[in-house]
């Protein structure tokens, strides 16, 4: 019925109450003029309840109170108990249509309202059926019917009785909390009532709720006992497997409780019999055996002896026990006094290096010349050495190659972005998770006081709230200071006067001028194309074929493959871009292998472009034209050619812009190459009123990127020269040096990125200031072969060079 009975109902409600007896006994199966034929009906969800149990049940109080009130003022105090399956989460009263038809009558006792729910001792009566609904919300009222059981064979009942007996008794072994609720059902009914003893079997399990409303549903009484001896099974099986499980578990305990028990007792024993020694006994005497193999100086024994005595008298479950014990492990894992041979043979350092890296002459002959040194004096202390390059040059490699041309161990750490202190003098050891600082960490993992340590990246070393590291460098890169390094940590004195320091940088603006006076700086420029085709061959396609697992018959890059590589896809000061576009190459190549194994590969200059993709470099045309000139410029990644335009815009009105993204320092450059052309061009054979009444527009390609610095001065007024006299400069030259009011042509620094800047873009003409000529000759011989490089003092060296006037001044020197 739907809701419009709801008067209907509450007029019932009387009726309910009056209509059956008061006292209908304690029989599962109610007499017929004590069944009410309606009752009020609440849903239950976990499982469904059972003629045969007696248990409590707890429901909210909203919105069961009400039906708990109204079934509490009937005489038979009945209510009707259905299982709902999957109910809504959401809502706390499910529909009329979610409620199974078949459900239990109960009666309640002892109903209690605490804390927002209803508690009550349900009493399983009778199943009953929904006929019809008379109230669809709470509280649901409805109209029901009484099933019947058929009559069943005698003999079967029996023997299916006697099974569930059977069942019931070995859930009872395995699980003894089983035994209440029988003494429960005994008090209420006899072993040969059959159909209550199935709906108490089918109680007794732990099945989900639908397989037991299954049973509910059974009213046959043979077809229900057939499905509650299944579930019965299914319980003793887990009941079975949970008893196993348990037992495992306790042996297992058992086990180990009784293996520390005999543990403990052969401790003492040992002990007694002086066989052996506690833990702590044990510390000192391995921390004894340690420091015997050492050569401490005496206030480093002094503090072990005082720290040691500690140790003896602290309790092993104390903290200050085990900060003291991680104390004297590290402090007697120090190499005090031990160190390694260096081995002096020059000879054997010079095939080590020349083995490890081609080209870099320059730099071979600096690292030389340090070992010869210390080969003079036998040993190479207070040594901080500085590798200076673009990234890609082999800084850190030539460091590996230091150390074993030495024959010292070596030890690597980065500093780049360090920006605590504690990282190079270790922390406090109050704190929790002290450690020492990373010089100490070196030594103790190379096991020698005199290593090679390689500080990486120091020109990329931060500073914080925590501390400045570069300033606690000051100390350890001190060889004046350093024999007295104190980390924070040991809180001792440690020599690290014996130690070979390697740094690494990219630039040296960076590095802090205090940190950069200590070190003896090695600058390594780049590789030229030549020497990147012999890094190429010897060092880069071999070690990548072997990491690949190929061999070289089975994949070959030609040497012109190589040539276009460097020159189209990776001009870079460095090898390490090369290196990744072979890699390419050869895993391109692995994939045509696994298609036809057969066929060995043959990387020839056609086949680039199908592996790499169009060249990311094309053949420049020639820097020609009138106000178009080519400066030279160093960057971080190396040497770099910088074209610069000039261009008169309109003649007008006098004025001079600047595009390119320019810093602060090549704005003025500019402004001084303006004003030194404006007031020199009559010299220079130009109309001395053509700025002013030009507007002038220098630009600078590639505006996308950042430029800055003095170097490009004389290009400037060079391109500004060119657009006055409307000439062109007579050679493809490139320049570099800084430009004065007077016309002075002052030093510039990095020559040697910047001739092999030019050497790269095929550049053989070349204007160096003549200060610069001293660092331009050191360059070696392959990197100058070849160039025709003037050296100019004066502006008016450049404009003779560029445009073959006569000037009254001596003309630039020629090398």
């Amino acid at each position: 019925m739907t809701d419009d009975k709801t008067d209907i109902a509450e007029d019932v409600t009387e009726y309910i109450g009056k209509d059956e007896g008061s006292n209908p006994g304690h029989s599962l199966a109610l007499p017929d003029q004590m069944r009410p034929r309606r009752m009020y009906l609440i849903p239950v969800t976990n499982r469904p309840f059972f003629p045969a149990q007696v248990q409590p049940v707890v429901v909210n109080q909203d919105p069961w109170q009400e039906t708990i009130k109204r079934v509490a003022e009937t005489d038979h105090k009945i209510l009707g108990l259905c299982f709902v399956n999957n109910p809504d989460e959401a809502s706390a009263v499910p529909s009329s249509d979610e409620l199974e038809t078949i459900g239990c009558a109960v009666r309640i006792h002892h109903a209690q309202q605490e804390g927002g729910k209803i508690q009550f001792i349900a009493q399983g009566l009778q199943r009953i059926r929904i006929v019809q609904w008379l109230r669809r919300r709470p509280p649901y009222l409805v109209e029901v019917e009484y099933p019947s059981e058929p009559d069943e064979p005698a003999d079967e009942l029996k023997a299916y009785t006697l099974a569930i007996i059977s069942a019931i008794k070995e859930l009872l072994r395995t699980n003894p909390l089983y035994g209440e609720e029988v003494k429960q059902y005994l008090s209420r009914f006899g072993p040969d009532d059959s159909s209550p003893l199935a709906d108490f079997g089918a109680s007794m399990t732990s099945a989900p709720g639908p397989e037991l409303q299954e049973a509910l549903n059974t009213v046959p009484l043979l077809r229900r006992m057939e499905k509650v001896l299944l579930l019965m099974r299914k319980e003793q099986e887990v009941a079975r497997l949970q008893a196993e499980i348990s037992e495992e578990v306790n042996d297992k305990v058992q086990k180990h409780q009784r293996e520390f028990f005999l543990r403990e007792q052969l401790k003492v024993i040992q002990r007694e019999l002086g066989l052996s020694k506690d833990d702590k006994t044990s510390d000192v005497e391995r921390f004894r055996e340690r420091m015997a193999k050492l050569h401490p100086p005496e206030h480093v024994t002094q503090r072990f002896e005082d720290e040691l005595q500690k140790l003896k008298v602290l309790e092993q479950g104390s903290p200050e026990y085990g900060v003291t014990r991680n104390y004297l492990d590290w402090l007697t894992q120090v190499p005090w006094g031990c160190h390694s041979e260096d081995h002096f043979d020059l000879q054997a350092a010079r095939d080590i290096l020349n083995r490890d890296h081609d080209g870099l002459d320059d730099v071979k002959d600096r690292i030389i010349e340090f070992l010869a040194e210390g080969s003079f004096k036998g040993e190479l202390s207070g040594s901080i050495l500085l590798l200076v390059g673009p990234p890609g040059v082999g800084k850190t490699s030539i460091g590996h190659s230091i150390a074993s041309a030495l024959g010292r161990k070596f030890y690597r750490f980065s500093v780049g972005g360090m920006r605590d202190e504690a990282e190079i003098k270790g922390h406090r050891r109050t704190y929790i998770g002290a450690l020492p600082g990373k010089f100490v960490q070196a030594l103790k993992e190379s096991g020698v006081d005199n290593p090679v340590i390689m500080l990486d990246e120091i020109d990329k070393i931060g500073a914080s709230y925590q501390g400045d590291p570069a300033s606690a460098l000051l100390e350890t890169l001190d060889p004046e200071q350093n024999r007295g390094f104190l980390d924070h940590y040991l809180d001792l004195r440690l020599d690290l006067s014996r130690v070979l320091f390697i740094c690494t940088a990219n630039q040296l603006d960076t590095i802090p001028r205090p940190l950069l006076d200590r070190m003896d700086t090695i600058r390594l420029s780049g590789y030229i194309a030549e020497e990147k085709l012999a890094i190429a061959k010897h060092h880069l396609v071999p070690r990548l074929l072997k990491k690949a697992g190929l061999r070289k018959k089975q994949l070959n890059i030609t040497d012109a493959a190589l040539k276009q590589i460097i020159d189209g896809y990776a001009r870079e000061a460095g090898v390490r871009n090369l290196e990744k576009l072979i890699h390419k190459v050869i895993r391109k190549g692995i994939v045509k292998l696994l298609a036809d194994p057969d066929t060995p590969i043959k990387v020839g200059v056609p086949d680039l472009q199908d592996y790499l993709g169009q060249p990311a470099f094309r053949k420049e045309r020639s820097l020609k034209g009138t106000g178009v000139v080519t400066g030279l410029a160093w960057t971080a990644m190396g040497g770099a050619t910088l074209s610069i335009e000039a261009s008169r815009i309109h003649s007008t009105q006098r004025g001079f812009k600047l595009t390119g993204q320019l810093g602060d320092v090549m704005r003025e450059s500019a402004e001084i190459a303006y004003s030194y052309v404006s007031s020199s061009l009559k010299r220079y054979k130009g109309d001395p009123t053509f700025f002013d009444k030009s507007f002038v527009h220098l630009h600078v390609p590639e505006g996308a990127t950042p430029k800055d610095g003095p170097s490009a001065g004389i290009t400037m007024a060079t391109a500004l020269i060119s657009i006055a006299r409307n000439e062109a400069p007579q050679l493809t030259v490139a320049m570099t040096g800084e430009l004065t009011l007077t016309g002075q042509v002052l030093a510039v620094g990095g020559i040697r990125e910047k001739v092999i800047a030019a050497r790269r873009q095929k550049i053989s003409t070349l204007i160096l200031p003549e200060a610069n000529q001293g660092d331009y000759e050191e360059l070696p011989e392959y990197l100058k072969q070849g160039l025709t490089v003037h050296f100019a003092k004066h502006y008016s060296d450049v404009f003779q060079v560029c445009f073959g006037s006569k000037m009254k001044r001596a003309g630039a020197s020629v090398h």
